[in-house]
Order: C-alpha cells, then structure tokens, then sequence
C-alpha cells in the first residue's frame, strides 16, 4: 500500500502513514464509494478488514448494488474515520481520516473467501472465533466477499489546540 498524502490540500493537517494504518486496522466500518451501474455515486457503510498487506476485504450478500456497481467499474474509494471529536463552542471538529482508492474484486476463490470472513471475525468478534467459524461455514453459500487491491491511501486530521 503506497501512502500518498500528495492531493492533501491543507499541507498542515497531514495524518501520519502509522497513524493511518492504526485507523485502517482498527476502525470498525468504513464507506464505500463507487459509481453505480447507471453512472451516478452510490456510497454505502461497510465493515471491513485489511490483511495487513495491500488488500481491503469487506463482506455482503451475492447480489445488490455494490456488486453490480462493481463489475462496471471497478475503481472503489473507502473512507474511515478514526478519532472524532465535536466541538460545537469553537464551531469545529477534531478528527482522523484515511482515503483508500483501489481495485474492486469480486469471485475469489473459496480459501480466500473464507480467510477473509477468518479475518473479520478476528477483528469484529474476537471473544466468539468458534462460534464465528460455525457461522461463517453455515452461511457461507450467501456471502460474497469483495477484495479492495489498495493502489493508495492517504490519511488527514485537525486538532484543535486548546487557549486558557
């Protein structure tokens, strides 16, 4: 994954690439934007996991939207937010963001599929891995796995430093 903050306009605002790639990891959903089968934006909250290598996974059902929108084009871009902090005094918010852009795909094979799904319920219930397993095999004829092949991510935050 190449960490590009190149087209951040506020130069001063720059996340860290370890910063970033703590919020890829940990952030429990993300949203996925694409261009729907009909040419028009069509974004939608996902959870996700990142392999730790350069691919995104997120799960769905075998049919939809996303999955049409993706077999006509694939390019994808995911946001995450990490720490988020209102301040409606100063008329600001403090936060964390990353930008993912990448490759959409879809029709894995069964051991990647089933990795991916491993993964997420690594990251989303770790207390209920076996319970987790059981699921995953029972309802994996009904889930499609989309892999998201990062091409580039950037990361951006404001802190708004506090006056006494």
């Amino acid at each position: 994954m190449k960490y590009n903050n190149d087209q951040v306009r506020r130069r001063d605002r720059l996340l860290t690439e370890a910063r970033a790639r703590e919020i890829v990891y940990e952030a429990e959903y993300a949203v996925l934007s694409m261009i729907d089968e009909d040419g028009m934006p069509y974004a939608i909250p996902v959870n996700h996991v990142w392999d730790c290598s350069s691919c995104i996974y997120v799960h769905c059902a075998p049919e939809g939207t996303k999955l049409k929108a993706i077999a006509k084009h694939p390019n994808v871009c995911l946001c995450i937010v990490g720490e988020v902090n209102l301040l409606p005094s100063k008329f600001t918010t403090e936060y964390e963001s990353v930008v993912i852009r990448g490759l959409a795909k879809v029709g894995l094979n069964e051991e990647e599929r089933m990795r991916a799904l491993r993964l997420l319920i690594n990251k989303l219930s770790p207390e209920f891995k076996q319970l987790g397993e059981k699921y995953a095999q029972a309802s994996f004829h009904r889930t499609e796995i989309i892999k998201i092949e990062v091409s580039e991510f950037s990361g951006k935050c404001k802190t708004v430093h506090k006056t006494n």
